[in-house]
């Protein structure tokens, strides 16, 4: 059975196993276009019956001194409608040559009825000859409509920490919390949003394990949290820990597949909820880098196996869902 495994996901890495309504772990995922969809390092807002993936647009066209963020819709999570470049952004201010835009996490705030974009920004100083993740800043974006312009408000570093991966969640209560690594502090911090999410009101906790691609869930009365080790472009394996409250205490953490199979070569970016009818379904959102390729870094998607504090990706297979009722094919 392993073997028949390793040979399915071989073929749909290649891109040879096609088939209509399921995702493809590794597979070429194309829009409505045909294109390939540009949307790593990304994450999902669901507004009605509709859900929008926001990543990075790694295109070939986009100018060399600019980065970008595409938005992609869909109403079954498998066809993707590519609506536009929501960023399409030259330096911001105070940020130097050779600067990255990572990891775009988008909320929407009921009150101010804006749609909130926060994304690791990195880079040297302007001016600087120095290349690296030095700045290691949170940057915040604001459009009025979910697939509009999204306007740089400005660069910042929450509660004073350095900012590097950062994650998106909002709980069950519709509370917005941010997750960033900070290097210097060997972890990393889950903050709430203030209440127009323009910014953070306050450290709900600090979690000191070094990992990055943070996401959060919560799941039958318990937050899991997982995250990656911190390998740069190689994939690890990747762990979760879980909580009773976001201030912990938090259970110490395991790995989240096979620790020989690293995640079978993903890094986590979010966790997905589908709430449906019959059943909740948490589906595991990771990239497959292609570090001298990332136009072509491909998505591993997987539903995950969770319950009664336990987490676990299993082995990659074309699948589907029935978003209306939650339940996995």
């Amino acid at each position: 059975m392993k073997r028949l495994f390793g040979l399915v996901f071989l073929l749909v890495a290649a891109g040879v196993v096609r088939a209509e309504g399921v995702i493809e772990p590794g597979g070429k995922w194309v829009d409505d276009r045909g294109e390939l969809i540009q949307a790593h390092g990304g994450g999902i807002l669901q507004m009605g019956d509709t859900y929008y993936w926001f990543g990075e647009d790694r295109s070939k066209d986009i100018a060399k001194d600019h980065r970008g963020v595409a938005c992609y819709s869909s109403t079954d999570l498998v066809h993707w409608v590519f609506r536009k470049r929501v960023v399409d952004s030259g330096r911001p201010e105070g940020v130097g040559e050779h600067w990255v835009l990572e990891r775009p996490k988008v909320f929407h705030n009921e009150k101010t009825g804006k749609f909130v974009m926060y994304m690791h920004i990195d880079g040297p100083p302007a001016g600087s000859s120095e290349e690296g993740y030095i700045l290691a800043r949170g940057g915040v974006a604001v459009s009025d409509t979910v697939d509009g312009e999204y306007k740089m408000v400005g660069t910042f570093r929450p509660l004073g920490e350095e900012s590097r991966d950062i994650g998106g969640f909002v709980d069950d209560d519709g509370a917005a919390y941010l997750i960033f690594e900070s290097r210097p502090t060997g972890g990393f911090f889950i903050a709430k949003l203030l209440e127009d999410y323009l910014s953070v009101e306050k450290k709900v906790c600090f979690i000191k394990k070094p990992l990055e691609g943070g996401a959060l869930v919560h799941y039958e009365g318990l937050y899991y949290v997982i995250g990656s080790k911190l390998s740069g472009w190689a994939p690890n394996a990747n762990v979760y820990a879980t909580a009773e409250r976001l201030e912990g205490p938090w259970s110490e953490f395991k790995d989240l597949a096979p620790r020989e199979a690293k995640t079978y070569g993903s890094q986590s970016t979010f966790l997905l909820k589908v709430v449906g009818k019959e059943k909740t379904t948490v589906v595991f959102m990771g990239d497959l880098w292609k570090p001298k390729e990332l136009w072509d870094s491909r998505y591993f998607w997987m539903p995950v196996e969770i319950g009664g504090g336990r987490m676990g990706v299993p082995a990659p297979r074309a699948w589907g869902i029935e978003v209306g009722s939650g339940v996995v094919k």
